[in-house]
């Protein structure tokens, strides 16, 4: 964490840097244009449609904020990403599959489903986008960005709980006009943007914008000696404008965005070894394998300690500890067994990685396209002088794959040589499985070290339609109605690929002899009647994806909602208004669940497996639909007050009573196994939807002749059954917890000469889960308490167990060997038929209770069913919600004729804050700052501007985000950081 004299070194430097005050993000609505000596001493207003009606931002009863084209320019806010230095309470975090966490004041999208929906609406000139391109796209051609803070629950209705974020594009004008701006800049970028617009006659006219990026990678991957998360990317949008007679208006708009390259979708992956405990009450734990069957791969230290650079204890992961096993290949010359994997190894022992989070080291280079396409139509009718029709007819759709190595790290070799293996009589018998030690996968192929990569692949359509009559009658009662309706479409896709996934199921489950006696494998298709695991045989970039070598998630979601709103806005007095707004809104979603399937199979008469415990061999067969349907009401209550103050030019006071609707939704299926075959815990299928009421009080005041504007806003929210997911048996389970937040906001915006300016913005928050909250925390299942331990099961059960430390005792204490006792430690997470059991009404070829004299059923016995102890959440605050969020900018204009010279420097600054509901060591994350500077040398009657800007001036890599990993691969955590330090000069001409 940033001490307290770096901060304040930092903010001296921004200041000499600006040769005037300091730094950061505007406020609010304002116009950063050049400053002239003749410009007028006031700060500038900007008109919005946050209630959609046109108002100055100074007049709306609601925290928002609004950044022109020019704002953004001068801030350098490229996307969306970045609106978090110009607005308080906001975070932000790309996820760990394919969207994103927009948070304002601690409301974010945590639920990580195909079903869930965003917790901040983004919307596209008043569409919203379930599905969007917020994160990887440029801004192009903007009219404005308005960001409004708190649910809005009436005009934007389902999806709004933490706000909106609204995003308006230039329309066609019906004057001539055009710009085209270059970037070049370190890293080899290159950057472009042009527009034209143009008139055709008095009622039509037609405007083209396109904007393209290049650069290379921010990231070094130093295996295979390459540079990585790259940007090309462009974006296109076209739009008409058609106004034939005065009291109709048309325009049709479409923006295409397109992208293709090494994006990194997460950042380097941090693990805090876990070697196993060497001592289990009075046992003494003889062999370095059962040690690691009592690892869970990676501890929950501190992200921030060295030890975090570490790797996970492979020696744990369930296919390394079958594979050490099992197949036998034969023996080597000491008459020892032989398995694919050598006995009690672990691939990355000895593993550290650079300290540099910028630096991975991966077999797999990413790969990242995503593809959206956007075609809006809006009507309007007057259909008298003091009532409008408005119709927004939307499509929208979107398309996402990004693969990567699953790992930041490369393990060891791992594979036991197959032609150094003998028979008993001391004969070569060599087998086709891991020939010189390399194993040849057939997606990821040959490799003697262990490969892993996934893929996240999304493909969503959708279309909204919306009808609002709106009355602009200059009197004292003005009101908004309306209708929508949404129909959503969506699939999501997860892989992933292992290739000791693919050796246990071509050497294990599908193993054959071959006529020499050494050990082969059969195709699992029609000539195999007995019980197999179908082995895609394609390469990664054509699979067939019916493969049940990899890991999949498939999941497909139709939701369909519409809503009927309206809101009246009653003039009391001359200077007090009041607002009431109502929504009724019916949601629909029908889930298909496709059960993931991986090492699991059958015979081909269709008879269950019993031994992997699976109901087909090959494909992927659905669920039935599981249906949801959810009514809310909700809205809002508005009393503003206009005021006369002697010492302000223009007063706004208000408060406000709002409720917000966010639907609920269906985890992702798991595995289905047969329940005779592996004893499995069920999980809820289920999870709720979210629902806050929110109190809000605000002022907004224009002061000392329109020099300083100062806004400032108090809330608090009751928020019911917030949602927050975590990994658990390889699926995201989302969780509901009730919680209260509050907190302040300030902005400010002052120009004390014609040449100055001065602005920032702060933001406090508190965040509090209600008591009596709790959720098993798998990073600490056993919640400190001393007679449990934590165990890895058998590989078909993916996560993890917590089992009484006495019978763990018991069994590593016992005469039957290290081989024997890895199975029965395996028994106290989950029977298995094959495998063995403690229960007695469990029907298993090992009945561990006779050998070691005593019974135990985990779903019973164990607390949860065997997952673990709840930990108290009760007072935690919510994940990504830092206390303090802060922006400070100054800039200072010198004129030299028709040219002004801008110098402008920005500080941002983010409090701690946790990644996870739980607020352990390991969950924090410590706070960080960042310095922009800039100079812009602009003559407005040539219409050129040149800009020289740094972001990020010291290259920091702050950790923003973080997400833990599956049981099974060993509780890693993917980290997310800032982009580093990069200088660039931008040359724009406008015609």
């Amino acid at each position: 964490m940033a001490s307290t004299a770096c901060i304040r070194a930092r903010l001296a430097i921004s200041v000499s840097a600006t040769a005037l005050l300091t730094l950061s993000a505007p406020a609010f609505a304002q116009t950063l244009g050049s400053q002239t000596e003749h410009s007028p001493t006031v700060v500038g207003d900007i008109i919005v449609t946050a209630q959609k009606r046109e108002q100055s931002i100074q007049d709306v009863p609601i925290a928002v904020t609004a950044l022109s084209s020019e704002t953004l320019e001068t801030l350098r806010i490229e996307g969306g990403s970045e609106l978090l230095r110009a607005v308080p309470n906001v975070s932000f975090s790309k996820s760990n599959f394919s969207m994103y966490n927009f948070s304002i004041r601690g409301v974010g999208t945590k639920a990580v489903s195909a079903s869930s929906d965003p917790a901040v609406a983004v919307s596209f000139n008043n569409t919203p986008l379930i599905r969007n391109r917020l994160f990887e796209q440029e801004y192009l051609d903007v009219a404005r960005v308005e960001v409004l803070r708190g649910p809005q629950g009436t005009l934007y209705g389902r999806n709004a709980t933490g706000g909106v974020v609204n995003m308006f594009p230039e329309l066609p004008q019906f004057d001539t006009e055009a710009f085209a701006t270059g970037e070049l800049g370190d890293y080899d970028t290159r950057r472009g943007q042009a527009m034209i617009n143009i008139p055709l006659g008095d009622a039509f006219a037609v405007r083209g914008a396109f904007a393209f990026t290049q650069r290379d990678g921010f990231d070094y991957n130093s295996f295979n000696d390459t540079r990585v998360n790259d940007r090309d990317l462009f974006t296109t949008r076209l739009s008409a404008r058609w106004e034939p007679a005065d009291r109709f208006r048309a325009n049709l708009i479409w923006e295409h965005f397109e992208e293709d390259d090494r994006r990194s979708r997460t950042g380097k992956q941090l693990c805090t070894r876990d070697p196993g405990p060497a001592q289990v009450g009075s046992a003494v734990v003889p062999t370095g394998f059962l040690q690691d069957q009592l690892s869970q791969g990676c501890l929950p230290g501190s992200l921030y300690a060295d030890a975090a650079f570490g790797a996970p204890n492979g020696g744990s992961f369930g296919p390394i500890r079958l594979l050490s096993l099992a197949p036998t290949l034969g023996f080597d010359l000491d008459f020892n067994l032989i398995s694919p994997v050598p006995l009690g190894s672990d691939p990355y022992e000895g593993v550290v990685q650079s300290r540099d989070l910028r630096e991975i080291a991966t077999s797999f280079d990413p790969v990242f396209r995503a593809k959206n396409d956007v075609l809006q139509i809006n009507l309007a009718f007057d259909l008298s002088d003091t009532l409008t029709l408005h119709s927004q007819t939307a499509y929208a759709k979107d398309d996402y794959y990004a693969s990567q190595d699953y790992a930041r790290y490369v393990s060891n070799p791992a594979f036991s040589d197959s032609n150094q293996v003998y028979d008993f009589f001391g004969d070569p018998l060599p087998s086709p499985a891991t020939p010189g030690g390399v194993y040849t996968d057939p997606q990821l192929g040959p490799s003697d070290r262990i490969l892993s990569v996934d893929i996240s692949r999304s493909d969503n359509r959708q279309w909204y339609q919306e009808f609002r009559l709106q009355s602009d009658r200059g009197g004292r009662f003005n009101f908004s109605l309306g209708a929508n309706y949404l129909d959503f479409k969506s699939q999501d896709d997860y892989f992933v690929f292992n290739n000791t996934f693919s050796l246990i199921a071509e050497y294990f489950y599908n193993f054959e002899f071959r006529p020499d006696g050494s050990i082969g494998t059969r195709p699992c298709d029609a000539t195999a009647p007995d019980e197999c695991v179908y082995v895609d045989p394609n390469p990664l970039n054509a699979i067939n994806e019916n493969g049940h070598n990899y890991f999949r998630s498939k999941n497909v979601i139709h939701t369909r909602s519409w809503a009927v709103f309206g809101e009246g806005y009653w003039d009391l007095s001359p200077d007090l208004r009041l607002t009431t707004g109502f929504r009724y809104t019916e949601d629909r979603k029908v889930t298909t669940p496709y059960p993931s399937q991986l090492l699991l199979g059958a015979a081909l008469d269709g008879t269950p497996g019993a031994g992997t415990g699976g109901y087909v061999r090959e494909g992927y067969y659905a669920l039935a639909d599981i249906k949801q349907k959810w009514e809310a009401l909700t809205g809002r209550l508005v009393l503003d007050w206009k005021p006369d103050l002697s010492f302000t030019e223009d007063t706004l006071v208000y408060g406000s009573l709002s409720r917000g609707y966010k639907g609920g939704g269906t985890n992702p299926p798991r595995l289905d196994l047969n329940p005779a075959v592996v004893q499995y815990l069920p999980l809820a299928s289920t999870f709720e939807p979210e629902y806050v009421t929110a109190f809000e009080i605000g002022t907004k005041n224009t002061a000392l002749d329109g020099k300083l504007r100062l806004n400032a806003t108090g809330f608090y929210y009751d928020y019911k059954d917030y949602q927050v997911s975590q990994i658990v048996d390889r699926i995201s389970l989302n969780e509901n917890f009730d919680a209260t937040l509050w907190g302040v906001e300030l902005e400010v915006v002052y120009k004390p000469a014609p040449a100055v300016q001065i602005d920032g913005n702060l933001g406090y928050l508190k965040t509090r889960v209600a008591d009596g909250e709790g959720s098993i925390d798998v990073m600490n299942r056993t919640q400190g308490d001393p007679d449990w331990i934590t165990l890895r099961p058998w590989i078909q059960v993916p996560s993890n167990c917590v089992a009484p430390r006495e019978l763990a005792e018991t069994i590593l204490n016992g005469d039957f060997g290290n081989e024997f006792a890895t199975f029965a430690l395996s028994a106290l997470c989950a029977g298995s038929s094959r495998f063995g059991t403690f229960n007695p009404d469990f029907a298993s070829s090992l009945p561990f209770y006779s050998f070691y004299g005593f019974t135990y059923d985990p779903l019973t016995d164990a607390p949860n069913g065997g997952r673990g102890f709840e930990a108290d959440l009760s007072g935690n605050e919510l994940p990504n919600s830092p206390n303090w969020t802060a922006n400070i900018g100054a800039q200072y204009t010198w004129s030299f004729g028709d040219w002004d010279l801008t110098a402008r420097g920005d500080y941002y600054r983010q409090g701690e804050s946790y990644f996870r509901i739980y607020n352990t060591a390991y969950d924090r994350l410590e706070g960080w700052d960042t310095v922009n500077l800039s100079v812009r040398l602009e003559d407005a009657q040539r219409g050129l501007s040149l800009q020289a800007y740094v972001k990020n001036l010291f290259d920091d890599a702050p950790i923003v985000d973080a997400f833990t990993n599956s049981d099974d691969t060993g509780l890693t955590t993917n980290v997310f950081t800032l982009d580093p330090r990069l200088v660039a000069v931008r040359l724009t001409k406008t015609f």
